[in-house]
């Protein structure tokens, strides 16, 4: 979850690196710093808090160096401090490390190097690795890139690393496992740019290297870019072109990411069914899995796997499949499937869903049931990213950058894509009307303009998030399709805003929370026209009868929730099944104004980070 930049060239390296640090922020804001190495000399400042922290830290100060390492920390081992803070260095004061992810035998390391001799003076584990190396660079005799290569091997768990040498002022070394790390190629080769993803590379070069689990880069001014892995064979580097627009990583005159991507969601849904979707044909084409479409129109039963904001697409992509395509579905969280040793076989369909690609828990998962022979879908919406490269098929949402750590849109890109899965499958078995598919068909397309319409409703939703912004407490109710919405909408509030929120099914409400409702308590009720909404009409008079507060959301024309709701926001009216594309946007609304009037930081909320790359 940490961002780690680095670069070697022959521009100053700070002004690079600190700009590569915004960049990555949303990755983690406990602590930043930097290490430069200039003519020998190894400089290396850091502190706790934010990047903007960090630069005011160095004001003054003199950053020269054409080489250089930059780290913004999100914490795992150690409080957020400027001793725990990245770079950490050796012992012998000549390397400088930066680290993405978690050293899961730290404990037993730090134990032998410190009767070796070696003084450590973070709580963190990435200490104990910048020591190994620094101990087998000394013991055995070897050269920065072997003595990488054999503390690795003795290492347990996650990395993304780049360390620098004192010695050796005109080279680094990268090497990962689990966490992800790209290479920028400059022109001529004459620079290179690392770092955890490709949004502070996209402004110097559109060429790139992703590279590999168990994979050293080893990147010197002589000889540029050379491959090698764990066991010392030579990987010949596969060079990519990023499809990423600098324009794309900016606010485009927003107050915050999280506003700017809520508004992306009208062009990211319609990104997400572009080519996909063709109305005059009458078909749905997911080109990225049509080796394997015969499998899944078999299957007998699917499993989806995700964390978060993921897993709550995931739940309602479970509605829409067994609606559409009649067949059994499981949502599992994948931060827990691999430790109940599930029932998992070949027979089986695992989707696993990521908007980061990267997400340790959801990648455990898919290695598990890779393991037991499943064919594994990814969903994700990072080119390039690990899902998308261990998965045997899959569809990229389409989404572009999500940078607020709060995802909008990266949910609705996944129940577009999740939704033309669910239709392709649903017709291609059978399951699925022709009159009926080609109706859906129209109502997903014409999506992305009533998006638009619920944005403009953003005046109306401010003003209810003005009534409720000192809430303690606040409870989401929806059925069908509509409940994960709840659960969605509960988790923004929480994410971003600090007020405790949960999300529950309607008709559960009676089994226990409505303990909790009272004439201080604010309720948001999906209650849209379906098949549910004479039910969910009792649940709101339910809560009317304890004096709760009532947000309903409504389809338009609604005149019996109306009658009964303290405030009501209108969506239009669509196919019940499309309800959470449309339902999902006046709650992230709702949520983003009320952590901003709270003064809560939308983008960076405190304790979270995006793209969790650690178990």
């Amino acid at each position: 979850m940490c961002g780690i930049v680095a670069y070697i060239g022959d521009k100053d390296a700070y002004p690079i690196l600190l700009n590569g640090l915004k960049r990555l922020e949303y990755r983690g804001y406990d602590s930043a710093g930097v290490a430069l190495l200039e003519q020998g000399v190894l400089s290396i400042h850091k502190c706790q808090g934010k990047v903007s922290d960090l630069e005011s830290h160095v004001n003054g100060r003199s950053m020269k160096g054409s080489l250089g390492i930059g780290h913004t920390r999100w914490a795992t081992h150690g409080p957020p401090n400027d001793v725990n803070a990245h770079p950490h260095q050796s012992t012998s004061g000549d390397l400088a490390l930066i680290h993405n992810g978690i050293i899961e035998n730290y404990a037993a390391i730090k134990e032998e190097l410190t009767h070796r001799g070696h003084t450590f003076h973070s709580d963190t584990d990435t200490e104990v690795l910048v020591h190994l190396i620094d101990d087998v660079q000394r013991t055995e005799g070897v050269d920065l890139v072997e003595a990488v290569r054999l503390a690795l091997d003795s290492v347990v768990g996650a990395y993304a690393i780049v360390v620098i040498d004192r010695k050796a002022p005109d080279s680094l070394v990268a090497a990962r496992k689990s966490s992800p790390l790209v290479i920028g190629i400059g022109e001529n080769g004459s620079e290179h740019f690392i770092a955890s993803d490709a949004t502070p590379i996209v402004e110097h070069t559109r060429n790139v290297v992703y590279l590999e689990d168990g994979e050293i880069a080893v990147i010197d001014r002589t000889h540029g870019l050379r491959i090698r892995n764990i066991k010392n064979q030579d990987k010949t580097p596969f060079i990519q072109e990023l499809e990423m627009h600098l324009e794309a990583l900016e606010k485009g005159g927003y107050d915050h990411f999280m506003l700017k991507e809520i508004h992306e969601q009208p062009r990211s849904i319609r990104d997400s069914m572009r080519g996909r979707l063709n109305l005059a044909k009458g078909e749905v084409v997911l080109g990225g899995i049509l080796d394997f479409e015969q499998k899944l129109i078999n299957a007998k039963r699917i499993l989806i796997v995700g964390c978060g904001t993921s897993w709550h697409a995931g739940l309602v992509g479970e509605y829409l499949i067994e609606d559409f395509a009649r067949i059994p579905v499981e949502v599992e969280y994948a931060s827990e499937f691999r430790y109940r040793n599930p029932i998992v076989n070949e027979e089986d369909i695992i989707i696993a869903i990521s908007q980061s690609g990267e997400t340790a828990d959801t990648m455990a998962a898919i290695e598990l049931a890779k393991g037991r022979g499943a064919t594994i879908f990814g969903i994700c919406n990072v080119v390039g990213s690990s899902i998308a490269r261990i998965t045997h098929a899959g569809s990229y949402t389409h989404a572009g950058p999500e940078i607020g750590v709060a995802s909008t849109k990266a949910f609705t890109a996944q129940v577009t894509v999740l939704t033309l899965l669910a239709l392709m499958i649903g017709q291609k078995k059978g399951a699925l009307g022709g009159s009926s598919f080609n109706r859906l068909l129209n109502e997903l397309e014409a999506i992305p303009d009533k998006v638009q319409r619920v944005l403009a409703k953003e005046p109306q939703i401010k003003y209810i998030a003005d009534i409720y912004k000192n809430a303690a407490n606040a409870l989401y109710l929806g059925r069908g399709s509509s409940f994960p919405v709840a659960l969605e909408g509960a988790l923004k509030l929480k994410e971003i805003s600090y007020i405790h929120a949960e999300g529950y099914p309607a008709a559960e409400m009676k089994h226990g929370p409505i303990a909790l409702i009272d004439e201080e308590m604010p309720v948001i009720v999906i209650a849209t026209k379906g098949a549910s909404y004479e039910k969910v009409v009792s649940n709101i008079q339910e809560v009317k009868a304890r004096k709760g507060k009532i947000i309903a959301i409504v389809t338009e024309g609604d005149t019996v929730v109306k009658g009964l709701a303290d405030h009501v926001i209108e969506i239009p009216d669509t196919a019940d099944q499309l309800v959470p594309l449309l339902s999902v946007v006046p709650l992230q609304l709702l949520s983003y104004h009320i952590a901003v009037m709270r003064g809560c930081n939308v983008d960076q909320p405190r304790n979270l980070a995006k793209s969790v790359t650690v178990e």
